[in-house]
Parts: structure tokens; C-alpha cells; sequence
């Protein structure tokens, strides 16, 4: 009995790596690996023009707003580890911005597609009302000829 569950074994297997490859190149030719991997060059060109905009420009204004105040010096040593909170807060201010342009990219492609969508619904229904008046009208037909 064992050496019959061994054998099978290999086959259950083999039709795991079948179904898993198969599964993966489905994947693959879907063109999701492609949109993926634009969307993540994109991100991290976007993610560095945020840096820069954040670390040159945006910083630098508030450090002179703030009376000359250099965000990067900013630290603190604790014992021999040697802690810049400034760099931290500059990280959270580019994190905010992308997820702000995020939000607001998401939102204006929900409008368009909402839009969108509204059109063919209203299509929609305008058809089927048409086709329930249609319907209507032969049963009003029929029942005139029955009377």
C-alpha cells in the first residue's frame, strides 16, 4: 500500500508544476507582468523627481522660513548610534506628496471611467425600456385581437 502512495507521489506533483506553470505563462501573456513592471519604472522615476523637489527646493524654503534651519544636520547621538530625524521627516514629506499624486491620479481616472461607464449604462437602459415597450405593445396587440 505504501509503495502505491509513493508512486503517485511524483504524479500529483508533476501536475502541480503542470498546472503552476501553466497558470504562470497565462499570467505572463496577459501582459500584467508587462503593465507591472512600466508601472514600477514610472514609480521610481516619480519617486526621485518627489525626492529632489522635496530635498531641494521644498526643504531648503522651509529651513529659511524656520531661520536657516538644515533639515539634513538635523540628529541626535544616542550613545554611539548617531540618529537624523531631519532625513526622516524629508522621507515623510516625499511620502506624502506621492501619496497625495497617487490619490489624485486614482481620482481623476474614476472620474473618466465613471463618466464612461454612465454613457453605456444609460445606453443600457434606454434599450431595454425600448425593449419592454416593444413587448408591451405586443401584448396589447394580442389582447385586442382577443377581444
Amino acid at each position: 500500500m505504501e509503495i502505491a502512495e509513493e508512486s503517485e507521489k511524483p504524479l500529483k506533483n508533476s501536475k502541480k508544476v503542470k498546472k503552476f506553470s501553466r497558470e504562470f505563462k497565462e499570467f505572463i501573456s496577459r501582459g500584467n507582468v508587462v503593465d507591472l513592471a512600466v508601472g514600477v519604472i514610472i514609480g521610481a522615476a516619480f519617486g526621485k523627481i518627489v525626492s529632489s523637489l522635496v530635498n531641494d527646493i521644498i526643504m531648503p524654503l522651509i529651513g529659511v522660513i524656520m531661520g536657516g534651519l538644515n533639515f539634513q544636520e538635523l540628529a541626535i547621538n544616542i550613545g554611539s548610534a548617531h540618529v537624523t530625524y531631519g532625513v526622516f521627516i524629508q522621507n515623510i514629506i516625499d511620502f506624502l506628496i506621492i501619496a497625495a499624486s497617487i490619490f489624485i491620479f486614482i481620482k481623476v481616472i474614476n472620474q473618466f471611467n465613471r463618466k464612461a461607464s454612465t454613457e453605456t449604462g444609460d445606453k443600457a437602459v434606454i434599450k431595454k425600456e425600448d425593449e419592454q415597450i416593444a413587448i408591451l405593445k405586443e401584448i396589447r396587440d394580442e389582447l385586442k385581437k382577443d377581444k
